[in-house]
């Protein structure tokens, strides 16, 4: 009789150091993690189908590349595009990660192409956490582009605005911007910023600018409050501190004025444009109706996770997005409530938790994690809302994958309307105030202050007795 043998299937595993303005570095491996060959090459057809000849020599047809790589720069897509297109696996891995198996082979071997090398055994030693590359297409593609142009532009516009309200914290210490900048603000802002010129505009003038910069919603009180501010500056410093460059100064908080109100212009183009591509992705928007995820956090997530179905289970996309809490076993003990691994897109991350917050006072599933977090585990408001992220990102895969609406529960299960799942949570998942003040100190404990001792005399010490076959001990001089 005849036995068949299953064979082992061939792997090959490919990693590449990409640069920058050098040539690709590679390293490709078999599965016993034994070198195959090393290359280098650029980011080409004719030079990637030569990397990719020499991996496969000797090769089953149809044996498929492992290709792992760190994103680096704006290098990394041609040759994920290039691979992926040609049917072969591609991981793209955090530089975190890579970086600590680097530090153990640097330790033990020194070789030009260790972070190829090191790229290469990541299948071998972590094969759980690597996640295969999905390029987005179509619609997809650009919904993942505009995503990440708004959230840059935010942060970029964010940045200038504190900017705008240092510099106006320095040339008026009794800042009138309190809140949020508004139109009307940053309109004073960009002429008058210098608090001379303020007081020289006047009440009135200032009265027109502000009523027609906030369209009727600002006047003559808030005009009062520049006028104020203007002038305690100039108790302050005089009108002709020589250390105090009111004009240079104003100049600068005009620039910055300038360029905050060019890149909102531009975050306004695309998060129109964002929207036209988050509405043929996803067009009975469903992530949209988890709790939390709004204009913004739904397409941003649709964006994220692609394809549903990539992932094996929700658990693998909570994962993804660094919200699962970090392993810690040794020998029988398992240790829980680590600090998340923070691994993946950081945009997600972010999302899936300011979402939570607004999901808690939703979702009555959610606000019992909450309440649980918070009142019986000692978690703080931070830490509990990392839980509830995790949780939220659980029903946003399953709905994706189902392709049906998020549907709003008790914690029996059984269907609520937004009106009654507030009833539900303001009755039973409210956080007692003195609980939340408790979770939001930060002081340590310790022990009691004790009283210091009074410092001992040499005159108030006992005279040292004799030991047994020993004279008297003499006190020392």
């Amino acid at each position: 009789m005849n036995v068949q043998v299953n064979e082992v299937p061939v792997r090959r595993l490919a990693g590449i150091d990409l640069g920058i303005a050098s040539e690709h570095t590679v390293r490709v491996l078999d599965g016993a993690g034994q070198k195959v060959t090393a290359a280098r090459c650029v980011p080409s057809r004719e030079s990637l189908l030569a990397v990719e000849a020499r991996a496969l020599a000797g090769t089953p047809e149809g044996t498929r590349l492992e290709v792992v790589f760190e994103p680096t720069g704006p290098a990394w897509f041609p040759v994920a595009r290039f691979f992926s297109a040609r049917g072969h696996k591609v991981f793209r891995v955090s530089s975190a990660k890579a970086a600590d198996l680097r530090k153990f082979y640097r330790r033990h071997t020194k070789s030009n192409g260790i972070d190829a090398d090191t790229l290469a055994r990541l299948p071998l030693v972590d094969p759980r956490g690597l996640t295969e590359l999905t390029l987005a297409e179509g619609h997809a593609a650009a919904l993942d582009r505009r995503v990440r142009a708004c959230d840059r532009l935010t942060q970029q516009a964010a940045r200038h605005k504190t900017r705008i309200k240092g510099l106006v914290r320095q040339l008026l210490p009794m800042t009138p911007l309190a809140g949020d900048l508004g139109k009307a603000d940053l309109a004073v802002l960009e002429r008058y910023a210098d608090p001379r010129a303020l007081l020289h505009l006047g009440p009135g003038k200032l009265t027109t600018l502000i009523s027609k910069a906030s369209r009727g919603n600002h006047g003559q009180a808030r005009a009062q409050v520049w006028i104020s501010a203007a002038q305690a500056a100039i108790d302050l410093y005089g009108p002709d501190d020589p250390a105090m460059a009111y004009a240079d100064l104003a100049a600068e908080v005009a620039t910055e004025v300038r360029l905050l109100t060019t890149i909102e212009a531009e975050l306004k183009a695309h998060a129109a444009a964002r929207e036209d591509a988050y509405q043929k992705t996803d067009p009975g928007q469903i992530a949209r109706t988890l709790p939390g995820l709004g204009e913004i956090g739904g397409p941003a997530m649709t964006a994220i996770m692609g394809d549903p179905a990539r992932f094996g289970d929700g658990h693998h996309f909570k994962s993804y997005l660094g919200l699962a809490p970090k392993a810690s076993e040794t020998g029988d003990t398992d240790r829980k409530g680590e600090p998340m691994s923070k691994a993946g897109p950081s945009l997600g991350r972010v999302t899936m938790i300011r979402a939570a917050d607004t999901a808690r006072k939703l979702d009555p599933q959610l606000a019992s994690i909450y309440y649980t977090q918070m009142t019986e585990r000692g978690a703080n408001h931070l830490k509990a809302l990392c839980i509830v992220a995790g949780h939220l990102a659980l029903r946003l895969h399953a709905a994706m994958l189902r392709a049906s609406p998020y549907q709003l529960r008790d914690t029996d299960g059984t269907p609520v309307t937004p009106e009654q799942a507030r009833q539900v949570i303001a009755a039973n998942w409210t956080v007692p105030d003195d609980v939340r003040t408790r979770r939001r100190s930060r002081k340590k404990k310790g022990k009691a202050p004790q009283q210091a001792r009074k410092p001992v005399q040499r005159g108030d010490l006992p005279r040292p007795a004799s030991r047994p076959g020993h004279g008297p001990v003499k006190p020392a001089p």
